[in-house]
């Protein structure tokens, strides 16, 4: 038998404000430009999120690109307007293998970012154990530079953006835990829902938990959609709240636990593991 200790887009969230230490010399100073642009033509599959990330970043513009559904890629960046207008000059041009049809700009706010990433990329698997130990919860585990980063959610998670779960920070696991399932001693653990996410936020990972709050998207079979991880509490065991985010993946009113009991693997509620041993 295994023993489990108790454990547990980002541009959509717009109340993503962490800790000002750090922040971005974009933010609000004089001269200072933030655009969002859409580039159409043979712009996804070329390397052209990877080489608009390098180029914006040789400039010091800080923000994301991502491909969108529609074939298009869009980007949102921010810095002085001379790097600005570079940017935008270099998504006119396109990368080698790149046909930019077009390329639409509008300026926006500036948003206050400190990195420019590439958005829609899986950053690592998660997985959400339920588990019966000394109390009964539910562990979120996210990996992060090769370990599950793991918190205890007593409630579980919710696609409700209304309700905010307490969630207690933990020890790190290995990857090696993300596929059990069954008895532990003297309870027992179903893996509740799997899939891989997104890192967000202004604020590059793992610097991001570091300081206090995540943003990220999941792509799970139960759980999808942007989340959040706020810190509330120091300490040896870190107190959080995870929160999902307003977007089109919520479900206001609804309780997805007691919904989907059953195991994504088994299809085992966690009272059919323990019964059965």
């Amino acid at each position: 038998m295994c023993h489990l200790g108790p454990t547990l887009d980002p541009e959509l969230d717009p109340v993503d404000r962490g800790p000002d230490r750090g922040v971005s010399a974009a933010r609000g100073l004089p001269g200072t430009r933030a655009i969002r642009a859409v580039v159409g033509g043979t712009v996804q599959g070329v390397g052209f999120r990877e080489a608009t990330r390098r180029r914006a970043r040789e400039l010091g513009v800080l923000g994301w690109v991502r491909n969108a559904d529609d074939g298009t890629v869009a980007v949102h960046a921010e810095g002085p307007s001379s790097a600005i207008e570079a940017l935008i000059a270099f998504l006119r041009e396109g990368p080698p293998g790149a046909a930019v049809a077009d390329v639409s700009v509008d300026d926006v706010r500036t948003e206050g970012h400190e990195q420019f990433a590439v958005r829609g990329v899986s950053a690592g698997t998660f997985v959400v154990q339920e588990h019966a130990a000394t109390s009964h919860h539910f562990d979120l585990r996210l990996e992060v530079d090769g370990v599950m980063r793991s918190w205890a959610v007593p409630k579980g998670p919710s696609l409700d953006p209304s309700f905010k779960r307490l969630a207690v920070q933990v020890a790190d696991h290995g990857l090696d835990h993300n596929a059990f399932e069954g008895p532990t001693d003297g309870g027992g653990v179903v893996v509740w829902d799997r899939g891989h996410y997104e890192q967000g936020g202004r604020v590059a990972w793992p610097e991001a938990l570091e300081r206090g709050h995540g943003v990220f998207v999941l792509h799970g079979e139960k759980l999808r959609g942007g989340f959040a991880l706020q810190r509330t509490r120091p300490g040896p065991k870190p107190r959080w709240l995870l929160v999902k985010r307003r977007d089109g993946e919520a479900r206001p009113g609804s309780d997805v636990v007691a919904e989907q009991p059953a195991s994504v693997l088994s299809g085992r509620a966690l009272d059919e593991v323990l019964r059965d041993g």
